[in-house]
C-alpha cells in the first residue's frame, strides 16, 4: 500500500509561525491545479504500482478551493492507480472557509476526514498568530463538519507561545475536548528564521518560551488529553481509539508514498525527490530534486520515524533489516538514555515513554550513524 498526498500551496493570509511553501497569489490556482495534473501523469510510475489506500490533501489552505477542484484530482488519480482501496481521504481546512455547503461539497467528492486548523481558542493568541477566524468562528466550523456527517474530525493546537502560557492552553483543551473531535494535534511553536515571528524574534520584539515552560504546557496536554480517552500514539498526535491518522501513520511506518505540487515531497523506499521551484516556474514544468538513500540513511530514518512513534522500534525487525551488529551498536548508543529513563529497551521493544516526547529529537539525533 502507498500514499497519496497533494500539496495546496495557496493562502489568503501568511500565518506568523508558517515556514511551509505557500502562496498568497490566488490567480495561480488554477494553473498550478493543471500542473498538478500533469505532475500526476509524469510520476505515475514512481510507486511502482503500489495500491493506495491514503490520500491527503495539506497545504498551505486546501479549502480555498471548491471541492470539487479537489475531487477533481482525486478522480484524476484513480485513473492512474489503484485506488479501490482507499480507506481515508483527508482535507486540511481553515474554520473560515467552513460552510454548510462546502461541508456537503467535501462529503460528495468522498472526504471522510477533515483536519481543521483551529491553533487556538483564544481570540487575542489567534491575533497574535495572524489567524483569520476566530474563537467562535472555530467551534461553529467544527459544529457544521459534525452536522455535515462527519464522523473523523481532527483539529491543531499550537503550544509553547511566549506571553499565554497554561491557563490560555487549557481553556483551548477543554473547548477542543467539550466539542468531542476524534483526534488532537498539538504542536509547539517552533520560530522559524523565515516567518514573521523569526523576524520579530531578531529584533527582540518576542521571545521563545523557556524550556520550563515548554515542559509544563506539555504535561498540561498530556494529562488532559489521556485523561479524556485519547491515546499519545505520537510526538504531537493524539487520539481516541481507532481514530489515529492512516495517512500519517504511513510515514512514520516508512511506507511508500507520492507527494503531487510545487514543494511536496516523494518516497518510495529508495528514493526522495521533490520540486522547489517557484509556482511560476512549476507551472511551465516540473523540476525534480532527488536523493538515493543510503543504507545508513534507511537506518536513520528507521529510527527517526518509528521512534515518533509510542510503539517504537521492533528489535527483531530492525535486526532483521540492518543486521545483528547494528542492534549491538544501537542497544549501546541507547544505553544512557535507557539509563536516565527516557527510552526503554523491553520485551525487543525500544520505545521512548510518552512523557519523555518532548525530547525526543535529542534522544533519536543520539541513535544516528553519522
Amino acid at each position: 500500500m502507498a500514499g497519496l498526498y497533494f500539496h495546496i500551496p495557496f493562502c489568503k493570509r501568511i500565518c506568523a509561525y508558517c515556514d511551509f511553501y505557500r502562496s498568497a497569489d490566488l490567480s495561480l490556482i488554477d494553473d498550478v491545479l493543471s500542473a498538478m495534473g500533469a505532475e500526476l501523469e509524469e510520476q505515475r510510475d514512481f510507486l511502482h504500482d503500489k495500491k493506495i489506500d491514503t490520500i491527503y490533501f495539506g497545504g498551505g489552505t486546501p479549502s480555498l478551493l471548491e471541492p470539487c477542484l479537489m475531487g477533481a484530482l482525486i478522480e484524476h488519480a484513480a485513473k492512474l492507480f489503484d485506488c479501490s482501496d482507499v480507506v481515508e481521504i483527508t482535507a486540511e481546512v481553515n474554520p473560515d472557509d467552513i460552510t454548510p455547503k462546502y461541508v456537503k461539497g467535501l462529503r460528495d467528492v468522498g472526504f471522510n476526514r477533515i483536519s481543521i486548523g483551529v491553533q487556538s481558542f483564544d481570540d487575542e493568541e489567534l491575533r497574535f498568530m495572524n489567524r483569520r477566524h476566530s474563537a467562535a468562528g472555530a467551534e461553529s466550523a467544527v459544529k457544521m463538519l459534525q452536522d455535515g456527517g462527519f464522523e473523523n474530525i481532527t483539529l491543531d493546537l499550537i503550544f509553547g507561545v511566549d506571553g499565554f502560557g497554561e491557563r490560555v492552553l487549557q481553556r483551548s483543551i477543554e473547548k477542543a475536548l467539550e466539542l468531542d473531535v476524534q483526534h488532537i494535534s498539538a504542536y509547539h511553536l517552533t520560530i522559524e528564521p523565515a516567518t514573521a515571528f523569526g523576524r520579530r524574534l531578531a529584533r527582540g520584539k518576542i521571545k521563545e518560551v523557556a524550556e520550563s515552560q515548554s515542559e509544563k504546557e506539555y504535561a498540561l496536554i498530556e494529562s488532559m488529553l489521556c485523561s479524556a480517552g485519547f491515546e499519545h500514539y505520537e510526538v504531537s498526535n493524539y487520539a481516541r481509539p481507532g481514530y489515529r491518522s492512516k495517512h500519517n501513520s504511513s510515514y512514520w511506518r516508512q511506507v511508500e508514498y507520492l507527494g503531487v505540487g510545487p514543494g511536496a515531497h516523494s518516497y518510495n523506499g529508495q528514493e526522495r525527490h521533490w520540486s522547489e521551484q517557484a509556482l511560476r516556474e512549476y507551472v511551465a514544468g516540473r523540476e525534480y530534486k532527488s536523493e538515493i538513500l543510503s543504507a545508513v540513511d534507511r537506518r536513520n530514518e528507521y529510527i527517526m520515524t518509528l521512534l515518533r512513534c509510542a510503539e517504537g522500534i521492533d528489535v527483531q525487525d530492525f535486526e532483521a533489516k540492518f543486521g545483528r551488529g547494528e542492534s549491538v551498536v544501537l542497544r549501546g548508543l541507547a544505553s544512557r538514555w535507557i539509563e536516565s529513563g527516557d527510552l526503554v529497551w523491553e520485551n525487543n521493544r525500544l520505545y521512548i515513554p510518552t512523557s519523555r516526547f518532548l525530547i525526543s529529537d535529542a534522544v533519536i539525533e543520539s541513535l544516528f550513524d553519522a
